[in-house]
Parts: structure tokens; sequence; C-alpha cells
């Protein structure tokens, strides 16, 4: 038995150190992001060229209308075009099947809110946040952008697209309570480890594709 309770105690010290050591990785990632968080468009200044709100992808329902998870991140990025913020939504989703279609679900719901057709630009490969980082930058040539998702998601959507070369900042999409939002705050807490380590070790093999500059 003693040798049961040498492994059982050393599992439990290599598990201990993978926790000690996502919750650091976590610290150091919000200490980065967190200053480039935004709750308020009156926090984020008018420029020109103005930058681009890149847009994150979200369940789409069976009916192909968004989420309200999705619904409230394309109404902020609609609203930031409004208020003069940004001139160009790129909405980056996953579209995996021919039955299943976040870009389209984004723009079909801005065109709703009164974004013109030509304003919104789809990215169908946003499979993963990695991913829309990644091809903001090299597919669509995107240097400056404001990043609209929930705040659960913003340190890591931040982390990764600063480190991938678009300069950005970030407003909070939250306009609700979220059914769920508890497995999500848990899911993101690995998922932040797991940007960590792309960008630093081992880099994600994103989808990549034909130049489709966004003018800014």
């Amino acid at each position: 038995m003693k040798w049961f309770k040498r492994i059982l105690l050393m599992i439990l010290a290599v598990s201990l150190i993978a926790l000690l050591s996502v919750y650091l990785v976590n610290r150091h990632i919000h200490s980065v992001s967190d200053a480039k968080i935004r709750t308020s468009i009156t926090e984020i200044p008018v420029e020109e060229p103005p930058p681009v709100a890149i847009v994150f992808g979200a369940r789409v329902w069976d009916s192909g209308e968004a989420s309200p998870v999705l619904y409230d991140r394309v109404l902020t990025a609609v609203e930031l075009y409004r208020a003069g913020r940004v001139k160009k939504l790129l909405m980056s989703g996953d579209n995996p099947t021919a039955n299943y279609d976040e870009p389209t679900a984004m723009k079909k719901t801005a065109m709703q809110l009164g974004v013109p057709e030509n304003d919104s630009v789809l990215d169908f490969a946003g499979r993963r946040t990695y991913d829309t980082c990644y091809r903001a930058k090299e597919i669509f040539d995107v240097k400056k952008a404001i990043l609209v998702t929930q705040e659960f998601h913003l340190a890591r959507a931040l982390y990764l697209c600063n480190n991938l070369g678009v300069e950005s900042v970030g407003i909070t999409a939250n306009r609700r309570i979220y059914e769920g939002s508890g497995n999500w705050t848990f899911r993101e807490f690995f998922s932040v480890a797991s940007a960590w380590f792309e960008i630093n070790f081992l880099p994600f093999e994103p989808v990549k594709g034909e130049k489709e500059p966004i003018q800014q």
C-alpha cells in the first residue's frame, strides 16, 4: 500500500503544481490585458483613420438567428459604428457546415440594426480566438482594432490579438445575465493558459488564405 500512497501523493502534487501554474498564467494575462478593457463607448476616442471592430463569433440557433451572447456582441459593435468609433465590422466566426454559419448570422443582425451591407466583412474561418486574431492581421491586414466580446473572454482575446500583431483595446458586450456563464468562466481559466502556451511555445496552426485587406 505504501507504493500506492506515494503514487497518489505524486499525482496530487503534480496536479497542484499544474493548477498553480495555470492560475499564475491567468494572473499575468489579466495584468497585461485589463488596462485595455473598456466598458463604455465614451471611453473610446474617435480616431482617424478609425480602427476595425473585430466581433468574435458565438452560438447560432438552429433557425440561423444569433444567440443572446452573439446578438449582444453584434449590437455593441453596431453602437461603436453609429458613434463613429469604427467604420468596418469584421465578423469572425465558425462555419463548419452549410447549416451552421456564425458570420452570416452576425452580418444579418448588423444589417437589421442599420449597418450597410458593405461595412460588414465576413471571416468564415474564425474557429477559435487564435484564428480570428491571426487572420485579422494576416488575411484582412487589420493593424488596429476594437475587440467586441463578453468580459469573461476579453483578456484572452486582447492577449492573443496584441501578440499576433493587431494593436487592440476591447469593449465588453455584457448586457444581461447569460445562461451557462459559470461554465464559461471555468473553461476560460484553462483557455487562457492554452493561449499563453500557444503564443510562447507552440503556435496554433490557423486557417490561412488569400489576402483580403480591409481599408482603414
